[in-house]
């Protein structure tokens, strides 16, 4: 295996340059690419150039058009919504964004949603933009189905997974939480059946309800949720909010992520925009410092989103390492 060190600037381009050349227009290629540079940067590799080659399958094979343009409504003050167009959720979100944002400091609260979507990446990225203006940022997004209820055998929540981010009141976010209602991210799972590796014995089940530790079992089956029926109860929280509300078709309707089987996932997002300015004031960052400070003041201890933001500062400046064998793959739809 041959590995090669790439700067996070031509991370982005090698994710556009395959994106444009299987079909995607420059500018959802190019937001498409942030995200991909913000994984490879967090050292979140399942959401990084290892999903470039999906995310352009997709586009050749339909499941993406490449060149949808969002539709953006603001039907009242504090409720914006986009429909993708069966296009990535990326720009999607792009297009109604500066309106979040505004609609939240002018009311308080805003909310944005998304349908006829797509994966939408690492979730708390999305939230973290918003910390990192200010707002509270608290998302969801939901996918296809994965997880059975308790009880159950035939999956009928996604991963579902939903993000938090706090501002800090310097321009950064004081902690991001990002969590799936499932046990680990499907990503790792789809990760570890490429490359053969075993998986934890309790990170799923496989299509008779069977422990497994056979990751192309896995996928087959069903996931298993994180702390058992209360995961399940998150991932029914994500469901209401980003395919409910939003519009979107439910997680057992949605076509995989993964492979080139079924049309558009049309799935998708929900984000809700909060200026603390508008509650508690200078009081609410005085709390949040106060909260951090009595995590970090404790040996051990992890601020959730600090392993991020301390990959973060050491790729930046390092650079990423990647496989040979993945650029090529991604250099062929280029």
């Amino acid at each position: 295996m041959t590995n090669v060190t790439l700067s996070l600037d031509e991370v982005g381009a090698l994710a556009k340059r395959a994106l444009v050349g299987a079909g995607a227009s420059d500018a959802n290629a190019a937001s498409v690419a942030r995200s991909t540079v913000l994984a490879e940067r967090d050292g979140i590799r399942s959401h990084g150039l290892l999903y470039v080659p999906i995310y352009a399958e997709h586009v050749v094979c339909g499941k993406v058009d490449g060149k949808a343009e969002p539709q953006v409504e603001h039907p009242r003050s504090g409720a914006i919504c986009v429909d993708a167009q069966s296009g990535f959720a990326h720009p999607a979100i792009d297009a109604g964004w500066d309106m979040l944002s505004e609609a939240a400091r002018q009311n308080g609260v805003a909310i944005m949603t998304v349908h006829n979507s797509y994966n939408c990446g690492v979730l708390g990225h999305h939230a973290q933009r918003m910390a990192e203006s200010g707002l509270i940022g608290l998302c969801f997004t939901h996918a296809p189905a994965s997880i059975a209820p308790q009880g159950g055998s035939k999956p009928v929540v996604g991963t579902n997974p939903f993000a938090l981010a706090v501002p800090d009141g310097a321009g950064q976010a004081a902690l991001v939480i990002d969590q799936s209602a499932s046990i680990i991210a499907k990503s790792e799972i789809l990760l570890r059946a490429r490359t053969g590796e075993p998986i934890e014995p309790d990170w799923a089940l496989d299509a008779q309800g069977r422990p497994t530790t056979d990751a192309s079992l896995a996928l087959k089956g069903s996931m298993m949720p994180a702390g058992g029926y209360k995961g399940f109860g998150i991932g029914l929280l994500v469901e209401i909010m980003a395919s409910c509300l939003a519009g979107a078709v439910s997680s057992v309707n949605a076509s995989p992520f993964s492979g080139t089987a079924g049309g558009p996932p049309a799935t998708g997002q929900c984000f809700m925009a909060i200026d603390p300015g508008g509650y508690s004031g200078d009081v609410f960052q005085q709390r949040v410092a106060a909260l951090v400070g009595e995590i970090a003041g404790q040996e051990g201890a992890r601020i959730p989103g600090e392993r991020r933001r301390s990959n973060a500062q050491r790729l930046a400046k390092t650079g990423v390492m990647v496989d040979q064998v993945l650029i090529d793959r991604i250099n062929a739809f280029s």
